[in-house]
């Protein structure tokens, strides 16, 4: 494969780069026991990816103050950055990969995530990939999340790419929304959900991929023409 700087790759972060599910246990456990609430993993993982706001007030009451809102759910955010520091986190397979052969080839890569800034730099640097992608577009940066296209709308526009030349990589049906409402090629990874639809593409891990055949796809895709 020649450089190519004319195409990107839109990540999202948990589940399809890193899992990060563990950390995000541990802060909302640790943080809500501060306010006499025992959460289950099976609870855990049914707001799993939600708003905090939305966890809380479903989890606490519909009229929790949005004062209590923001206190806990920084309180939270935290002790997830905390223990991403202390105990660290790993690329999923095929992630490494992907993005060291789009480094090595010119592909400028972003990341779209609805986590808070912050998180996401913290599990960058302690990746030491901070500076390996050009863009972040997080929960600060949108007005609607995923399934919205507003966030990888945003991520195209600040690469300078168009949508119909951006790929994005996604672990969850919302995100792979998203990506199609942008006009963009996706790729669907069963990390985090037993059935996926609605992606050009659907795998297991992203070690089944290669970057040639992310070329390859946005090409069916109808890119780069």
């Amino acid at each position: 494969m020649k450089e190519n700087n004319h195409f990107a790759l839109i990540w999202d972060m948990n589940g399809t780069m890193v899992d990060t599910r563990e950390a995000h246990w541990l802060a909302w456990k640790q943080s809500l026991a501060a306010e006499q609430y025992d959460l289950s993993w099976e609870t855990f993982l049914n707001t799993f990816g939600q708003r905090n706001d939305t966890i809380l007030r479903g989890l606490l009451g519909a009229d929790l103050p949005d004062a209590d809102v923001v206190r806990i759910g920084d309180a939270k955010e935290q002790i997830f950055r905390d223990v991403v520091k202390d105990q660290g986190v790993q690329l999923l397979p095929g992630s490494e990969q992907l993005i060291d052969q789009a480094v090595t080839h010119g592909v400028r890569q972003a990341v779209v995530s609805s986590a808070p800034r912050r998180n996401i730099t913290t599990i960058l640097e302690v990746l030491k990939r901070l500076d390996t992608f050009a863009v972040l577009v997080c929960a600060e940066d949108v007005s609607q999340g995923k399934p919205h296209p507003e966030g990888c709308i945003t991520a195209s526009r600040k690469l300078s790419i168009s949508a119909s030349n951006c790929i994005v990589l996604e672990d969850a049906p919302a995100g792979l929304e998203a990506a199609r409402r942008a006009g963009m090629a996706c790729v669907g990874v069963l990390s985090t959900h037993d059935h996926l639809s609605g992606a050009d593409r659907i795998v297991d891990s992203l070690e089944e991929l290669s970057l040639d055949d992310l070329e390859e796809l946005l090409r069916r895709h109808g890119a780069f023409g």
